[in-house]
């Protein structure tokens, strides 16, 4: 890619609003609305399917929606803009074409779910404004919603365009934020002659080729005391009672400190790694398969999957090449300098030597062999990366007769 070459790309744009109390009833209001057109348009599908009956389009919900207004027992539809109701509608399309995919086998990833109904005690909820619900952002840096009034924001940093749409979001703290959807341009960075792999763990949250090795912070670890003491004061409040809830904002206030402040740390390390290196080599872990083990709480706590996510979307627009290396490509056992493979190690062995002489760090030779690895699965010859076939010992190859059943 050119250093000139401008990319246009997608981003979002999150802040901190702070609606008043009148805003914050017609925002619940909105947030109710969107949840039962929702459920409305779920519960007719899945009666549909249940009767035989052809799948309900689009369209039709649309116009249900519409009719729906004009009954005594969803007038109040009307008392929130359009383009929320719409939206939710969408957001029902997305989730069914997600779980069509998803079971055809043309979505990678997990397996997806059918839609399920929204709830009113749902920890998270969710409003969207496109271009046609005519959204403004005012000269006062308030921002204008219909039907809403100028909720106030705190502009951490100005939007580099005109937003395209915005979600008004409540979190389980209570919270209120605005996400904006824009559409940016960026330049490339200088170019950089450094290439970096990276391998992720958890007493180092991450060993770059170059011997740099960066402590795990341990943001949950660290305030596990405070969260312990929340909880137990959560779990003697009575079910139903004010002072429970009060218990539950102030326990979801203390969980949302820990994300927020991982989230902040691992945008500074991954914008000065991909601001540092033309290419960045990560190993694709797997994350789902290692939270199930003893050290589901520590693999938690790293955040892994939201730092390489970073990396990636980072990489991207700034002209820098991100690449993932086969999980399965033994990075730990192979020894950087003459590719033998020794055999499996315990977690506990930090440092061992190579019959060929060389004495390698755990963790350091293995971000080696990602870079390794990386820059051979981009090159344009195909070169092959893993070791050859080996053939298998003779006590494991052969066919032993007194085995075999009876008969064959």
């Amino acid at each position: 890619m050119s250093q000139w070459q401008t990319v246009v790309v997608q981003l979002r744009f999150n802040y901190r609003v702070y609606p008043t109390s009148g805003q914050q009833q017609a925002l619940a209001r909105a947030f109710g609305c969107a949840r039962v057109v929702f459920n409305d348009g779920l519960r007719t599908r899945q009666q549909a399917q249940a009767a035989g009956l052809p799948y309900v389009t689009d369209a039709e919900l649309s116009r249900q929606v519409t009719a729906a207004k004009l009954t005594p027992q969803r007038a109040w539809l009307g008392e929130v803009s359009s383009v929320v109701l719409q939206q939710a509608l969408a957001d029902l399309n997305t989730a069914y074409r997600n779980f069509f995919t998803s079971v055809s086998g043309k979505r990678k990833g997990r397996t997806v779910g059918a839609p399920r109904f929204r709830s009113r005690k749902d920890n998270r909820q969710a409003i969207r404004f496109t271009a046609n619900a005519r959204f403004k952002v005012l000269d006062n840096g308030r921002l204008r919603l219909p039907k809403i009034g100028d909720v106030q924001v705190r502009w951490s940093r100005t939007l580099p365009a005109m937003p395209t749409s915005v979600t008004v979001i409540r979190d389980a703290a209570g919270r209120y934020f605005a996400s904006f959807v824009v559409q940016s341009t960026h330049e490339p960075l200088p170019s950089a002659a450094s290439e970096v792999g990276i391998d992720l763990g958890l007493t180092h949250f991450a060993v770059m080729s170059d011997g740099t090795k960066v402590t795990a912070p341990k943001f949950l670890r660290r305030a596990a005391r405070k969260l312990k003491r929340l909880q137990q004061d959560l779990s003697r409040k009575q079910r139903g009672s004010r002072n429970r809830k009060k218990a539950v904002v102030k326990l979801a206030r203390a969980h949302a400190r820990v994300a927020d402040t991982r989230r902040d740390w691992q945008h500074k390390l991954s914008t000065a790694i991909i601001r540092d290196n033309r290419a960045v080599y990560v190993e694709d872990l797997c994350v789902t398969g290692l939270a199930r083990t003893r050290l589901a709480k520590s693999v938690h706590d790293a955040g892994w999957a939201q730092f390489t996510a970073m990396l990636e979307y980072k990489a991207a627009p700034y002209g820098r090449t991100f690449a993932r290396v086969d999980r399965f490509f033994p990075s730990t056992r192979m020894c950087s300098d003459c590719g033998r493979i020794a055999d499996k190690m315990m977690l506990n062995v930090r440092t061992w030597v190579c019959p060929c002489g060389s004495h390698h760090d755990r963790d350091v030779n293995a971000a080696r062999n990602i870079r390794a690895a990386g820059r051979a699965d981009l090159n344009d010859r195909g070169a092959q990366i893993r070791p050859a076939s080996v053939p298998a010992p003779r006590s494991e190859a052969v066919t032993h007769r007194e085995l075999v059943p009876s008969g064959t």
